[in-house]
């Protein structure tokens, strides 16, 4: 088997969004029997699980469709994926996304013509269910690509892109673990379970390769877990953050990429988190709390993370000084982004009046 495509799929039915994934990838050029889709149903309590079986009738030499029990979110249903795939590579998509014919026969020509193994491309911002291109977001960068050396792994590291528009050499994603048993390649009950685990698969590559097209459809719709901010989320990011230094130091690289595990770590546990609770809209409960422990876990893990080169260069100029403030003193910067916050919205009001 050439190419597996695992589709993990959690109620993706309304507005044909589960459709227009499943079609896009029972209709890719490549050969039959050269590839599989492995479509895992997280426990959908929708009418997802009789789409996957439909689909399952209509291509049985391309599509099998398996069913948890439990909802284990997408880490959970990448596993179950990946225990089944018999593919030398292996890609991933989001279920309500979906991807040109020829997206995974242009990967794998770009991979056979260069050796690379891990091969991406760019992707399409859209709100709408067409083959239509929107908003192009160019994932990697030409920098990036060739055999791999230190100074293009920190590029990958700081920059890697999304995982789902790429595909990858078997032995990047299960290590020294392809022996047939389950394994927990990502972290189960958790949103941002990419997160986790990328820098550890960036690594791995020897050479990767980089189409500069966009191949790839993502769908932007209010449901994302990119738009939903609650407090399980920032946890989960929070837990994810954790889990890259886990990663790091258990895979004997955190002294060599420090920087870059750092601003890794810095970005997702700490600012993006800080800047999704604080705003009123957010509703988090124990706001105050929640921050204040925040910011001294993150003194605790790097203590001169400001003066991170990465840190200084890429993190807007308000937030490193609205940073300051909490490091210094986290009643000083709560009221003063609470006032900051109301004063702004009053404006905001006043202009729409």
């Amino acid at each position: 088997m050439l190419l597996s495509v695992i589709v993990p799929v959690y109620n993706m039915a309304a507005g044909d969004k589960l459709k227009w994934c499943l079609d896009s990838l029972v209709g890719q050029t490549l050969p039959a029997g050269s590839y599989e889709i492995i479509a895992v149903d997280d426990a959908s309590t929708d009418g997802s699980p009789a789409i996957l079986r439909r689909y399952a009738e209509a291509w049985p030499d391309r599509f099998t469709a398996v069913f948890s029990e439990k909802n284990g979110h997408q880490g959970s249903a990448k596993n179950i994926g990946l225990a089944r795939a018999k593919g030398e590579w292996i890609g991933f998509i989001d279920a309500d996304d979906w991807v040109t014919p020829d997206f995974y026969a242009r990967l794998l020509a770009e991979a056979d013509r260069t050796g690379a193994d891990m091969v991406g491309c760019d992707y399409s911002l859209t709100s709408e269910h067409s083959m239509k291109i929107g908003q192009v977001v160019h994932n990697n960068t030409p920098e990036q690509t060739g055999i791999m050396d230190t100074a293009k792994y920190r590029l990958l590291l700081l920059d890697t892109g999304s995982l789902v528009v790429k595909i990858y050499r078997r032995h990047i994603i299960y290590g020294g673990q392809d022996d047939g048993a389950f394994h927990r390649f990502f972290p189960e009950g958790i949103f941002y379970e990419d997160n986790a685990v990328s820098n550890t698969w960036m690594l791995r590559v020897k050479h990767f390769e980089y189409i500069r097209e966009p191949m790839y459809y993502y769908y932007q719709h209010g449901s994302s877990t990119v738009h939903t901010i609650s407090r399980k989320n920032l946890e989960d990011r929070m837990t994810a953050g954790r889990m890259i230094l886990t990663e790091a130091r258990d895979n004997g690289y955190l002294e060599t990429y420090r920087p870059e595990i750092e601003f890794l770590y810095t970005v997702l546990f700490y600012v993006n988190t800080l800047f999704s609770a604080m705003p009123r809209e957010s509703r988090i409960s124990g706001c105050y709390p929640f921050t204040a422990a925040l910011a001294g876990e993150m003194r605790q893990a790097f203590p001169d993370f400001m003066d991170n080169r990465y840190y200084r260069e890429r993190i807007h100029p308000e937030e490193k000084k609205l940073i300051a403030m909490q490091m210094r003193s986290q009643l000083l910067f709560y009221c003063y982004y609470r006032l900051l916050w109301a004063y702004r919205n009053f404006r905001k009001r006043l202009r729409h009046a």
